[in-house]
């Protein structure tokens, strides 16, 4: 086997970073938001957190068009929760991709009645799909997390089968950017939440075209998920103002991304001025 170059050393430490970032904070994110970590989806403003959040997950696994029985891969699955309701909706077979012990331990440990879940602490590169052996393919809240991301087009076209749908909702950035909110918003939300540097509506809309997708649909749905962050935020207030457990967290020595509490205050303010985006998009 050849030595790692420069480049593989680095993926791997951001690698590394990425997994301890999500097992450091597993305890804060499940606490605070619950096992959808991802964004909510207010499709009339006045849902619960929790039925937005799902509303999110369903709003990409309707666009998938699934078939019973399908094999569909989940990229960056988190807790499972979306690939259980991929699982128990459509009767589907996902393999989630995960860099976290913590929340694979999780999703481990709840069951589908119907279809099929494996969950796999892996990297995506080293996930060795079969070429078109998936019915679909999902990325919900994960491509921010890589740099490659033409990289990951082109295995996705490799790996979904002829007419068979890629869905990426995505944290983006927004065309025109003040030096001010790309320092002190986009840059630090990047270093604080170990993600890559944001791509815009254009360059992904290209990035996907190139590996030879079309797109069936792109939206821009920041009005309609940015209250998550008022909610977290809102959350976070009451709950250190109320519970011990959140001071000894904060203050203590064990969690080391515990500064994502302040980046969910930089989201929201990023949201507000208009430099951070949120993109759907449905490729075939």
């Amino acid at each position: 086997m050849p030595p790692p170059t420069d480049a593989g050393r680095m993926e791997a430490a951001r690698n590394t970073a990425i997994a301890g970032h999500y097992d450091s904070l597993d305890w804060f994110y499940r606490d605070l938001w619950g096992e959808h970590v991802h964004h909510g989806l207010w499709l009339t403003g006045r849902e619960p957190p929790a039925v937005a959040a799902e509303q999110l997950s369903r709003h990409v696994l309707a666009a998938l068009a699934l078939a019973p029985g399908a094999r569909v891969a989940d990229v960056g699955c988190g807790y499972g929760a979306t690939a259980r309701l991929a699982a128990e909706d459509f009767g589907a077979n996902v393999t989630g991709l995960t860099l976290s012990a913590a929340q694979k331990a999780h999703s481990d440990s709840q069951a589908v009645r119907r279809g099929k879940v494996e969950i796999r602490v892996q990297d995506w590169k080293e996930a060795g799909f079969e070429d078109g052996s998936l019915g679909g393919l999902f990325a919900l809240e994960s491509l921010e997390h890589i740099a490659a991301k033409a990289d990951f087009a082109r295995m996705a076209r490799r790996a979904v089968r002829p007419g068979g749908r890629v869905v990426v909702a995505t944290w983006l950035a927004a065309d025109d950017v003040s030096r001010w909110s790309q320092r002190h918003l986009l840059d630090a939300i990047c270093h604080e939440g170990r993600l890559a540097p944001l791509a815009t509506f254009a360059e992904l809309r290209r990035t996907f075209a190139e590996a030879g997708f079309t797109e069936v649909c792109g939206e821009d749905l920041s009005r309609q998920v940015r209250k998550t962050w008022t909610v977290v935020l809102r959350r976070l207030v009451w709950r250190v103002a109320t519970r011990p457990a959140y001071w000894r967290f904060l203050l203590g020595e064990g969690a080391r991304d515990r500064i994502f509490a302040l980046t969910a205050a930089r989201i929201a303010l990023a949201y507000r001025t208009g430099c951070f985006r949120f993109g759907f998009f449905v490729w075939e």
